[in-house]
């Protein structure tokens, strides 16, 4: 456990003083007892039981006081929260390489199964959105609640040439913010351009670039990102995954194939396709996100199960000042009932 605010600690040295005046009141108490009282009364009122009991209001009244000056200090916890994630957007290649089938019955219907899946364990209040990459990116579904809908737009993923694992995240992102002005012709030769906002007459330029966030801090949404090969066109999957970082959108990203790279064939062109994983991992890495490699169906679902639970639950420091707040005031309550219902006053 930490602390937001440590210095207010020094408040706990107060205690020790309490104590100390509590003791010198009971001595104090007593002395004038035996001053106007007879030596048997004194012996009857101040029996075993009776003393032991006496103590505890008073017991309970100095933890309240010690919950509270930890609750002004502002502890932080890392604790399972159930998931914020209002939106969750599913960026699937759809390049030809996903007919490959080294993954039963072929990758792209391996991934289409497993992300079914993934939307049928989703909360009903979180909105999924599938957006299709391959030389470019699109779309195919717009974050909604209608698993119906969701299911059909995987269904009708349909391969293309190319893979522009850049445009994915940069769409995944305007969808996320639809009125935050990115497009993917703001970042489109983004090699040639390092900074995609970088001057007022780029013609490529929508906005004026956000101020950055901590990477990770948008609990309202996440991207997960499938692919298999490596980016042949289209923005640099880095510089994508940096607008994300800026904006504190967690990427994470799923590779699936050989990353040692397999030969394939396609529409008479043949060609070897390779698994970027140093990619992805940067990516995922970046953002706050997470990698994962999936070399057949049944892995592919595993990670896809993994990332329904971190969506439901994750783990994240939280400040747990309510918690302190309460159990100090849940004491004091006590000290306050017992004190009138034994001594009919309170302490």
């Amino acid at each position: 456990m930490t602390f937001i605010w440590p210095e207010m600690l020094w408040l706990l040295a107060a205690v020790p003083v309490l104590v100390g005046a509590y003791l010198y009141l009971l001595r104090r108490r007593k002395k004038i007892a035996l001053r106007y009282a007879s030596l048997t009364m004194v012996r009857d009122a101040l029996s075993a039981g009776q003393t032991m009991r006496r103590h505890v209001p008073p017991l309970l009244f100095l933890l309240a006081i010690v919950a509270m000056i930890v609750a002004v200090a502002r502890p932080a916890a890392v604790i399972t929260i159930p998931s914020q994630h209002d939106v969750v957007i599913l960026a699937i290649d759809v390049s030809g390489s996903m007919r490959a089938k080294d993954v039963e019955p072929n990758r792209l219907a391996a991934a289409q199964a497993a992300a079914k899946t993934f939307v049928e364990e989703q909360p009903r209040s979180t909105r999924l959105g599938i957006v299709a990459f391959a030389a470019t990116a699109l779309v195919v579904q717009h974050p909604t609640q209608n698993r119906e809908d969701i299911t059909a737009a995987i269904d009708r993923l349909q391969l293309q040439r190319g893979t522009a694992v850049g445009s994915g995240i940069v769409v995944s992102l305007a969808t996320i913010f639809p009125n935050a002005g990115i497009s993917l012709q703001s970042i489109e030769g983004a090699k040639a351009r390092p900074d995609p906002w970088r001057s007022a007459t780029d013609p490529f330029k929508t906005k004026e670039p956000p101020k950055p966030v901590p990477p990770g801090s948008y609990t309202s949404a996440a991207i997960v990102l499938l692919t298999d090969g490596q980016t042949t066109t289209g923005p640099n999957p880095i510089q994508a995954a940096k607008l994300a970082a800026d904006r504190g959108v967690r990427v994470f990203t799923v590779g699936i194939g050989t990353p040692d790279g397999e030969i394939m064939g396609f529409e008479g062109w043949r060609m070897r396709v390779r698994l970027d994983e140093e990619t992805l991992k940067t990516v995922s890495s970046m953002t706050r996100g997470q990698y994962f490699y999936a070399g057949n169906a049944a892995d592919l679902k595993k990670v896809y199960r993994g990332l329904n639970s971190r969506f439901v639950l994750e783990r994240k420091e939280t400040e747990i000042s309510a918690v302190f707040a309460a159990a100090a005031a849940l004491l004091a309550v006590c000290s306050a009932v017992l004190s009138l219902l034994w001594f009919n006053r309170i302490l």
